[in-house]
């Protein structure tokens, strides 16, 4: 197929850090970006082409963006899948990922049954829609087990542990709303792999690890320090989780590793995630370049290990929101192993997503000690840190 360079316009619903990173790894490819997010000036606008400022649901503010590009793809899974298909289908411009798949992946609850019935492996889940029901699956499942908001969680948010049949009314008010409950999975570690489905095939990266603390990913550690016949069970998994998905895009695939060393799927997002950040630094091809290869039906790129690395997120940790500064970043950029990445958000919320820092280090990918050093700096370089 013949490209003509630059040749595209992407029109991305949302304009965070993830569409930030997408408009960083156009440029080079002479790719146009333009963003459609509801807060003026998002912390993707310096770095795309224009932002159309509207709702991720308002079927205008998709339509301008839509006859403004190629192809329309969305960073965040607030976008309205009914709105993008109907603006498909009067503009003539095609959505990636399919907005079939973004409508499976957005409840947990039709996720999950998609993956079971596919032999995919998951954790035992059970519809929640009434106390009675959390009950019934707490007998079913056993006590403690975790209660998941089908739909607007994302981040850990809308996920709480039940520890038995007394916490059952407190965790339906606290999710507010149709539910799932899963078995609570006694986990030896949580891994991530970004996977690609695009015109010549299916592609995945190696398999990271991913460390959260109170439900947010803290940290990646990439290769995962497990071992050969797991990372290879994962890769599998992956692959089957991309036969399942309609249109082309980067998937971020969340796994658990159970102490038995089985793979099972914990959640699935339409478009680049935090767990594969590292690949910017760390492969040939980073998930934002593969993302808009992909949507646009062109060759993909290689996801090769280029070195290991570790990222350490810089998240918001003011008692009160506000507009911040990052101070304590010296030690960071003097380090040369050191990447910084700030997403220019106006304001600093506890746990919220500032930036990240990656370290590729000039370790073997077979040394743990290793990777377990660049842990440890990162983690010094970001507690050094601190929002003012």
């Amino acid at each position: 197929m013949h490209h003509r360079t630059p040749a595209a316009t992407v029109g991305v619903v949302g304009g965070g850090q993830l569409g930030r990173m997408m408009g960083e790894a156009a440029g080079p490819l002479g790719v146009e970006v333009v963003v459609s997010d509801p807060t003026p000036d998002c912390p993707a606008a310096p770095v795309v082409r224009d932002q159309v400022v509207g709702g991720f649901d308002d079927e205008g503010t998709i339509r301008e963006l839509a006859e403004r590009a190629d192809v329309l793809t969305f960073e965040i899974e607030l976008a309205d899948p009914d709105v993008m298909a109907r603006v498909s289908e009067a503009t003539g411009t095609p959505v990636h990922p399919d907005p079939d798949t973004l409508r499976t992946i957005q409840d947990k609850l039709v996720q999950n049954r998609a993956l079971a019935d596919a032999s995919v492996p998951v954790p035992e889940f059970r519809r929640v829609d009434t106390p009675a029901d959390l009950r019934a699956a707490g007998e079913a499942l056993g006590w403690p087990l975790m209660l998941k908001a089908r739909e607007g969680g994302y981040d850990g948010r809308g996920n709480r542990p039940v520890e038995g049949p007394d916490g059952v009314e407190a965790a339906l008010e606290a999710i507010g709303g149709a539910a799932l409950a899963e078995e609570l999975i006694d986990f030896e570690r949580e891994v991530a792999i970004m996977g690609v489905v695009g015109d010549g095939g299916r592609r995945v990266y190696p398999v990271t690890e991913t460390i959260h603390r109170e439900e947010i990913l803290r940290e990646s550690v990439t290769p995962a320090r497990t071992d050969g016949a797991v990372r290879s069970r994962a890769r599998a998994v992956a692959f089957d989780v991309l036969e399942l998905l309609e249109g082309r895009g980067v998937y971020g695939i969340e796994l658990f590793e159970t102490r038995e060393g089985e793979i099972l799927v914990n959640e699935i997002a339409p478009r680049p995630h935090n767990s594969g950040h590292w690949t910017i630094e760390g492969t040939v091809c980073s998930q934002f370049e593969q993302h808009l290869r992909a949507v646009l039906g062109w060759p993909l790129g290689g996801t090769e290990l280029r070195s290991p690395a570790v990222t350490a997120n810089l998240l918001g940790d003011v008692a009160d929101p506000g507009p911040v500064e990052l101070s304590g970043s010296e030690a960071i950029l003097e380090a040369d192993a050191a990447s910084l990445h700030w997403y220019g958000k106006r304001e600093a919320r506890p746990l919220r997503k500032m930036g990240h820092v990656t370290l590729a280090g000039d370790v073997d990918a077979d040394d743990e000690d290793g990777r377990e050093a660049l842990l440890s700096w990162a983690r010094e370089l970001v507690d050094a840190t601190t929002f003012a």
